[in-house]
């Protein structure tokens, strides 16, 4: 039960260091057992379209006109031209009106695909995986996993050499449906890093994410050796030294564990932080 509880894990410290850091306003559910396969098997599908219908509903009078006409202004003509004028419009109020970044994101998606160049996709690609690298509900995390997968994707064919790209569409498994229970996604998206670390193996973002997906499912002696890498590297990474601490926990190693959690907790100095890397700690003695 103890090794159950323990992985709780890096997904709740990594949301935790967000909200500390970035600002990012999390639901206190944050700290969930990311990693539990009911999760996955028990979410209702996240339905984007009914998201937004939601989201709508709490607009004022003049922003909903506003918001339906731009909806509704496509005429004939040159169609796709105006449909990414309309999404671009629409991801600018969504942010600058309302604050609402997932609606933002969506309809910054929703354009890229449309201009369909490499940056426009990358950058779309990378604010959804950014953004699903912070989502506790494992519905809405699956789908934007799912919508930064397919810009990975479509970016990767237009350039197939680039290996950041390729490290982001790797990374989309692990922190999207992988995160969210689901072991075989974790494995894809292993399988897409390993690629690039064969032909690079500093490529210390790849050693990263390859670790924290070892974590997730529970291959710890990897795990360990991946965040080592990164660690030798970059002494100062944050979240590797995170993840290492919950893979020391996971694979029961109490000594190396608690020396990890100790370091994080120096680095972090937040009271919030040091509270929920207690409850670990308390876990294993």
């Amino acid at each position: 039960m103890k090794k159950q509880q323990l992985i709780l894990l890096g997904g709740g410290l990594l949301i935790l260091c967000s909200l500390l850091f970035f600002g990012k306003t999390v639901a206190k559910k944050d700290l969930i057992d990311l990693h539990s396969p009911t999760n996955a098997a028990t979410a209702p599908a996240f339905n984007i379209n009914k998201y937004i219908q939601e989201e709508k509903k709490k607009l004022t009078v003049d922003r909903l006109n506003y918001v339906n006409k731009l909806e509704n202004s496509i005429s004939r003509g040159d169609v796709k031209e105006q449909q990414i004028k309309v999404y671009n419009l629409l991801a600018s109020f969504w942010d600058d009106s309302v604050h609402q970044h997932e609606l933002h994101n969506f309809y910054t998606s929703e354009s890229a695909k449309l201009v369909s160049s490499e940056k426009n996709l990358t950058f779309a690609a990378q604010l959804m995986l950014d953004d699903l690298r912070n989502e506790p509900d494992p519905a809405k995390r699956g789908w934007k996993g799912e919508q930064a997968i397919e810009l990975f994707e479509k970016a990767i064919t237009l350039n197939p050499g680039n290996e950041n790209l390729k490290v982001g569409l790797g990374s989309c498994y692990v922190f999207g449906k992988g995160m969210a229970g689901d072991p075989q996604e974790t494995m894809k998206g292993i399988q897409q890093l390993l690629q690039v670390v064969r032909k690079d193996s500093m490529n210390m973002q790849a050693q990263l994410v390859l670790g924290i997906g070892g974590v997730i499912s529970t291959q710890y002696d990897k795990a360990i050796e991946r965040l080592l890498t990164v660690l030798k590297n970059q002494p100062g990474n944050l979240e590797a030294i995170s993840w290492l601490a919950d893979a020391y926990a996971g694979k029961g190693d109490k000594v190396n564990a608690l020396k990890w959690y100790g370091i994080s907790k120096r680095m972090v100095n937040s009271p919030v932080y040091s509270k929920e890397v207690d409850k670990r700690i308390k876990l294993l003695k």
